[in-house]
């Protein structure tokens, strides 16, 4: 019986991590044998557009996100620039007074991004309207190429591509880089074999009319509100070529903070989303889901930690082949407490942060439950901070 569970445990943390992408790669290939995929073309004419940001105490990154904003390719004449700063106390709004064609919705009370997200919307008058993040620079195509992916009617959200800048200093938080590398080729592969599931705050997109409030405590607003219009019938379309490039966490410290907020939002999205666990309802949409978001949020983190203490069990009735196993176990946790330890002490060594990285990762999704537990009934968060920030 144990050796059958930890067989178990050792196939879901292998179909987890890896095994889905392997899989996903494959019946993509499958599919695109016998259909080719769409060619999307622009609109004619094209659509106006408001271009979203939410900001709280922004006044260092003001001037560069304008500065970006004005080398968007996009019509300036289609394109509407909405800033939210709800319960910034700094100087963002002043600056932001020297762009007379930015609107700027301030409330001077803070409830969170999801809050203002909320209330921003009704302000919106365009048909499509393009989130992003104060602290993100796009590529000058991004809008373009976003809208490109709207001329399919079945698209009702349009999730672009994640970049993390990492600076030669910042070898210790190479992880994440690596880590959205992947993510966004899953995202990639989900998108040709259906739909891509969810969406990136730092930049997405949606039809305004498809726009659905959510509560106010929402800690994944972008997750929630892209799966959101997915079950209703339409399609996330993943857009590589529209992309945000923001930097690397400061420190671990810092990333860690990133981690069990995002780790908490999933648990409570799995929650709030349950009924996308039904596949006679949702079919290839909920298969992608579980296989990509709800088995890393919930049982296998828990899974991964227990399959030491079984494996130990294993080895200890005397079987050759559960001993090597454990060996490469201790010797993987060694590697990662190994790579913990020099990132105390600001050495990096690339090697050994690949297995801390991973153990810390999954560490920080248990965490989220407990801040999750903590923080229920508030959407607002210490943001983390950023290289660029």
């Amino acid at each position: 019986m144990s050796a059958l569970l930890f067989w178990i445990g050792v196939f879901l943390v292998f179909y987890t991590y890896l095994g889905y992408g392997i899989l996903l790669f494959v019946l993509v290939k499958i599919k695109e044998f016998f259909v080719k995929p769409i060619i999307y073309g622009l609109p004619d004419p094209l659509p106006e557009v408001t271009l979203f940001i939410a900001a709280y105490n922004e006044e260092a990154i003001v001037h560069e996100k304008m500065a970006n904003c004005h080398t968007l390719s996009y019509p300036a004449d289609k394109l509407k620039i909405f800033w939210i700063t709800d319960g910034s106390n700094d100087r963002t709004n002043e600056l932001l007074a020297e762009y007379p064609e930015v609107t700027v919705l301030f409330s001077p009370e803070r409830k969170g991004k999801t809050a203002a997200l909320n209330r921003g919307i009704d302000f919106v008058e365009t048909p499509i309207v393009i989130y992003t993040d104060a602290n993100t620079m796009l590529n000058p195509e991004a809008i373009t190429e976003i809208v490109r992916k709207f001329s399919d009617p079945k698209v009702g959200c349009v999730a672009g591509e994640k970049r993390v800048e990492i600076a030669v200093e910042q070898g210790a938080t190479a992880g994440e880089g690596l880590y959205w590398k992947y993510e966004s080729k899953l995202k990639e592969w989900d998108d040709r074999l259906y739909s891509a599931v969810g969406a990136a705050g730092e930049l997405f997109s949606v039809r305004t009319a498809l726009f659905e409030k959510m509560p106010n405590d929402t800690l994944l607003d972008d997750f929630i509100l892209s799966l959101r219009i997915a079950q209703k019938g339409y399609k996330i379309a993943y857009c590589k070529e529209a992309y945000a490039v923001e930097g690397a966490s400061l420190n671990m410290k810092e990333e860690e903070k990133r981690k069990v907020r995002i780790a908490a939002g999933g648990l409570q999205s799995i929650w709030r989303l349950r009924s996308l666990l039904n596949p006679f309802k949702y079919g290839t949409l909920s298969f992608q889901y579980t296989s990509h978001r709800v088995l890393r949020w919930t049982i296998t983190p828990l899974v991964l930690f227990l399959l030491f203490p079984l494996n130990v069990f294993l080895a200890w009735t005397g079987n050759i082949f559960y001993l090597i196993l454990l060996i490469l176990q201790t010797i993987f946790y060694v590697a990662a407490y190994w790579g913990y330890k020099m990132e105390q002490k600001h050495i990096r060594n690339k090697l050994l942060f690949i297995p801390y990285y991973f153990v810390f990762m999954n560490v920080n999704v248990i965490r989220g439950f407990f801040y999750l537990k903590k923080n229920k009934g508030t959407g607002a968060w210490e943001k983390a901070k950023r290289s660029n920030a």
